[in-house]
């Protein structure tokens, strides 16, 4: 019952840890702090340049 329970545990963590790192990794490409080489495809380099025409503050 410990083990099934520790194994739920680590499961829900390791998802929770998945979700993180991949909004991280959306903030982090959209702000152009990494690149993963395929702007074109995910569009983040066409919202980086409409974030700099528009010019926010």
């Amino acid at each position: 019952m410990i083990k099934k329970s520790i194994s739920s545990l680590w499961g829900s963590l390791s998802i929770m840890f998945a979700g993180l790192w991949l909004v991280g990794r959306i903030i982090m490409e959209y702000f152009g702090i990494i690149s993963d080489g395929n702007d074109r495809t995910t569009g983040i380099k066409d919202l980086r340049e409409e974030y700099k025409k528009a010019n926010y503050k």
